[in-house]
């Protein structure tokens, strides 16, 4: 045992010291704490999230035709928009299989980053623009040329797991200087959509086979919920589970006391425009409906089996919802979503993949086949 601690410890510090961070500099600015994400109710008893639902909206009226796709989405206090972002490195649970971290801004605010050559990064940048374009909910992400990670190691997602292998993870966090940085060059920072989180235990985010309870007298109509739906399986939002879409309190009330704006929406998009995540072929090649004379939705032919979403018929007035958003985007909004989104630097540049005109006319024929479809029975 002892040898064999013996050579956990000597790789640790082999990697380690390959891993160090690459600059060394005092930060210009201070760092506030990292604030708590707010919840809505610590201890939500599971019949007020059930209420929650069953009351939730998932659309609001959008003009999709405003929207500069290139851009990245409002930035309020504007420390994402500085030349170099600054944040610190937080440690926390590895998560998923992409490269990615927690970082605190200088006013305390937790961000998560996406870094490396990663097809979510591009994903997710163009999935939340189209969705918040269209009126559904979605985290705001921002794409940063360059991003200072003061306390990160050269590659924080990967290193968390190794030295969580060789239980080092402590020690060679508290080994990293706290002048020393790391830079990241284009990388995606998400926000999360402003609202309290509703949770209860056992139970993180929210289902698709639960948007069907929800009542339209009080919350999202058949329509607005359906008109989600086919935006999903235009996106081939096939990573569905409950932990990626999230539900939200947009005005906390009294404690203890039923959330009068619960706000349902899919959080996690970065397995989009695939199955394989920016996969052109793949995706162009996947039509919208299993049956478009029946209206029929299906995810069945993507990994799990489709997940949490079932097999589904839309009703006309949800269809029509959606084609009169889609409708309002040219061909010039689409080639500016994708390019905004780098989509060709991802694949590169003189393929067709690698094409934002070519993404643009695969979404245009994706939302074709919707307008084409029905009448759907209501």
């Amino acid at each position: 045992m002892l040898v064999a601690g013996g050579v956990y410890l000597a790789s640790s510090v082999a990697i380690a010291a390959w891993l160090m961070p690459t600059g060394r500099e005092a930060p210009p600015v201070s760092f506030a704490p990292p604030r708590d994400r707010p919840v809505w109710g610590k201890e939500t008893p599971a019949h007020l999230r059930t209420l929650a639902l069953r009351q939730a909206r998932v659309w609001m009226p959008a003009n999709p035709a405003a929207v500069d796709f290139e851009a990245n989405p409002p930035d309020s206090n504007g420390l994402l928009s500085q030349p170099i972002v600054r944040c610190r490195y937080l440690d926390g649970p590895v998560r998923g299989t992409t490269p990615k971290f927690d970082c605190v801004l200088p006013d305390g605010e937790v961000v998560k980053v996406k870094y490396g050559r990663n097809a979510e990064i591009h994903a997710e940048l163009a999935a939340t623009r189209l969705l918040a374009a269209l009126g559904f909910g979605a985290d705001r992400t921002y794409l940063v040329p360059r991003l200072r990670c003061y306390g990160c190691v050269r590659t924080p997602f990967y290193a968390a797991q190794v030295f969580d292998y060789v239980h080092a993870r402590e020690a060679v966090n508290r080994s990293v200087p706290e002048d020393s940085y790391t830079d990241f060059e284009w990388v995606a920072v998400e926000r999360r959509l402003d609202g309290e989180e509703i949770e209860v235990a056992g139970e993180d985010g929210w289902a698709w086979y639960e948007l069907d309870p929800i009542d339209p007298a009080r919350g999202a109509s058949r329509a607005e919920r359906d008109a989600l739906r086919l935006a999903a399986m235009l996106l081939a939002h096939w990573d569905n589970k409950a932990a990626n879409q999230r539900l939200l309190c947009l005005s906390p009330g009294s404690p203890g006391a039923a959330c009068t704006q619960p706000f349902a929406y899919a959080h996690d998009l970065g397995a989009t425009f695939g199955p394989k995540k920016v996969d052109f072929e793949q995706w162009r090649g996947t039509p919208v409906w299993a049956d478009a004379s029946q209206c029929l939705l299906s995810m069945r032919q993507f990994p799990y089996n489709g997940g949490t979403f079932p097999d589904t018929r839309v009703s006309e007035a949800g269809r029509q919802l959606l084609v009169r958003q889609l409708s309002a985007l040219t061909e010039r909004h689409l080639v500016a979503l994708f390019t905004g989104a780098r989509f060709p630097e991802f694949n590169g540049r003189g393929s067709e993949e690698g094409d934002a005109s070519a993404w643009a006319r695969a979404l245009l024929e994706k939302a074709h086949q919707i307008a084409s479809a029905g009448p759907c029975a209501e």
